[in-house]
């Protein structure tokens, strides 16, 4: 199964990293906060990637191009009068990645209906690249193919101005609104799950994937919550960031799972 992860947006709030590079390169621990994203995914057997990118986008790809160069042991020969290069061993992961140039002010459905091509008619996975979770991916699926609805997205309570999310007793999104900062309920926190039918929701490039799609996918009893109790945070500024960083170099970050 695939994983889209959307990476393409201006980063307007953490502008003293963002201006140099695509927020989901902005490094925590020493790799970027994509790197880690996927790293989650990939802990629970999803190596499928599909990157939406956008603003400064060239970063992303000459990242991943020289990726594994960075990550192995090698040996230049230049005695032949050539350009001999062998590698040794490396330690990158089993990972495909498709890096799609979806546009620098395209809208978050409209980077998702860029990638359609991609995708095809199949589920898929999906998440926004500047946040970590510890979320059970696998017990997400398995939710999301219980209920059978089109769309599954992963809820956290957190005092935070994000999309608010109107829960029902069954996990059934009945609406779905921008957050205000009295409220105290549950909020998206990403970590989706589609149906491929969510691309006859979205329009174009100006679609907002958290307005209309979600919206009316609530509104007609298609939109799932799967209710996550335990660590989520955004990297949305510098504060943010260095949270994370700290949580890292102590060792009680919770969404690092891996090795």
């Amino acid at each position: 199964m695939k994983v889209v992860i959307l990476a393409g947006g201006l980063g307007t709030r953490i502008s003293e990293e963002s201006q140099f590079r695509p927020k989901p390169m902005i490094e925590i621990g020493g790799q970027p906060i994509l790197w880690h994203i996927m790293k989650e995914y990939s802990y629970y057997g999803f190596h499928d990637f599909i990157v939406c990118a956008g603003y400064k986008q060239h970063i992303i790809k000459e990242w991943f191009y020289n990726y594994f160069l960075h990550n192995s042991d090698v040996t230049f020969d230049y005695t032949s009068g050539g350009n001999e290069m062998r590698i040794h061993k490396t330690s990158v992961e089993s990972w495909k990645v498709t890096i799609a140039d979806t546009g620098k002010n395209t809208m978050t459905g409209g980077r998702i209906k860029r990638i359609q091509p991609y995708v095809g008619r199949e589920r898929f996975m999906m998440t926004y690249g500047d946040g970590v979770c510890d979320v059970n991916i696998q017990k997400l699926l398995e939710f999301h193919a219980a209920h059978g609805k089109t769309a599954t997205l992963t809820s956290v309570i957190l005092e935070q101005q994000k999309g608010i999310l109107d829960i029902s007793g069954d996990n059934a999104v009945r609406s779905f609104r921008e957050k205000n900062l009295s409220d105290g309920a549950s909020i998206n926190a990403g970590y989706m799950v589609f149906e491929p039918e969510i691309f006859d929701y979205i329009e174009g490039d100006q679609t907002v994937l958290e307005r209309e799609p979600l919206e009316r996918l609530a509104g007609q009893g298609q939109l799932m919550s799967y209710r996550h109790n335990g660590f989520w945070q955004c990297m949305d500024n510098m504060q943010e960031r260095e949270l994370l960083e700290k949580m890292l170099e102590r060792g009680i970050a919770p969404w690092k799972k891996w090795k």
